[in-house]
């Protein structure tokens, strides 16, 4: 007889992959519950640049970044930090970072990053038109911005991968050609390449909550409990909070930046650390933003939401407890403003929110060593909202004990 009070699957997580893992699972007829944390702020899922990022394949971690990485570092509020409080802490995932920068492991990173866009840019297309969200999604392309002709042909490796994998682009040479896409920049950026296949959703946290209400409405229960520990039992694993317990018969961890606290309470060690991302918001419409807009020697995107314009960008490997730095949105905002002249507020709404990283630059998908009853579905970093149709229908297909779409021993838990 089963018992009731064991769930069929528990998501842990109700971020963007939580939830449309959780819409994936309900799509294959299981009964599934979210459990999340009771006191969760506005996260990265509902305050990012909105974009769906298929053609960012080349993963952060490459070579000859950690020789460009002590000149960020000198500038405390440069496109890449650490605060001092955290150095000692984080060497062990930089080391890490610096491994998976070298040239072979690199390029088998690369290969696994293009594989998972390639399957979640076509999951992501099936999950707009099941979902009747066309309504959320902006279909006005991207341009990436140089400053000068190095920096410009520095950048042309990358353009190179991207069109061996796919990527359908123009490079610009002219800030004429440039002003034909996005007027209004200033004229010192006279180099781009614009992919016109980018998308973006006109609201992050409005596609969340259309993907929620859907769950819902198919019978999904969501209820908030901060989970502490894992315990595999004999006929189910059992979710430990302050107040009770849970179990179910699968769970799959989708927690963010919390997820590897999760993992190591059942002996899996995963080193996730935790990029502090921040950005401003402005809600008037003083300069007319027509593509979403980014500025890779600078760490940052301007993005349109719904009526207003976003801001946000940079890396901070800072944790979960240290206090915001709102200096950093600050600065984003103002070399905007410098960047776009026709943007007249002075501040916007300031934010920082946490996004789960690996020292690979790629998430890890699969069953936890310790119990095949637990899946791990975490640490996309800057491409949570990105990757999250396609890294659920991985889930929903090997949950059901299934070959998964694609290889997945590039991200496989065990894999450190």
């Amino acid at each position: 007889m089963t018992d009731p009070n064991i769930k069929d699957v528990i998501v842990i997580g109700s971020g963007i992959v939580g939830t449309c893992t959780a819409l994936a699972l309900q799509a294959e007829g299981r009964k599934v519950t979210i459990l999340d944390r009771q006191d969760a702020p506005p996260r990265a899922s509902e305050m990012n640049a909105g974009a769906f990022a298929f053609a960012d394949i080349m993963p952060l971690a490459a070579p000859g970044i950690m020789l460009k990485a002590p000149k960020w570092l000198l500038d405390p509020l440069g496109p890449l930090s650490i605060p001092p409080a955290y150095a000692l802490q984080i060497l062990p995932w930089l080391l890490r970072f610096w491994r998976a920068s070298l040239p072979d492991r690199y390029h088998k990173s690369l290969a696994a990053q293009a594989s998972l866009m390639k399957l979640s840019q076509a999951a992501l297309e099936q999950q707009i038109k099941d979902t009747s969200a066309e309504h959320l999604i902006q279909r006005d392309g991207q341009l990436q911005l140089y400053e000068s002709e190095r920096e410009f042909r520095t950048s042309l490796p990358g353009w190179d991968l991207r069109r061996e994998h796919g990527v359908d682009f123009n490079l610009l040479k002219s800030a004429a050609e440039i002003a034909k896409i996005q007027p209004g920049i200033n004229g010192r950026f006279a180099y781009a390449g614009y992919t016109p296949e980018w998308i973006n959703t006109c609201d992050p946290a409005a596609w969340l909550a259309h993907l929620t209400d859907l769950f819902k409405s198919r019978g999904g229960v969501m209820s908030t409990a901060t989970i502490t520990s894992l315990q595999p039992k004999e006929n189910a694993i059992q979710l430990n909070t302050p107040e009770r317990q849970h179990s179910a018969q699968q769970v799959i961890i989708c927690a963010g930046a919390w997820s590897h606290h999760l993992a190591q309470s059942i002996g899996d060690k995963i080193p996730l650390e935790t990029e502090r991302g921040y950005n401003s918001t402005i809600s008037d419409e003083s300069f007319d933003l027509r593509t979403h807009l980014t500025f890779p020697g600078h760490g940052f995107v301007v993005t349109r939401i719904n009526n207003g314009i976003r801001v946000g960008g940079a890396v901070e490997l800072g944790g979960l407890k240290l206090p915001p730095n709102y200096k950093r949105s600050q600065i984003l905002f103002d070399k905007a403003k410098s960047f776009l002249p026709g943007i007249e507020a002075n501040t916007g709404r300031q934010w920082m929110g946490f996004r789960p990283s690996l020292p690979d630059s790629l998430p890890v998908i699969g069953h936890s060593s310790k119990d095949p009853r637990i899946i791990y579905a975490f640490g996309h970093g800057h491409l949570g909202l990105t990757q999250a149709a396609g890294t659920a229908e991985i889930v929903a297909t090997i949950a059901k004990g299934a070959p998964p779409p694609i290889d997945l021993s590039a991200y496989s838990p065990n894999r450190f």
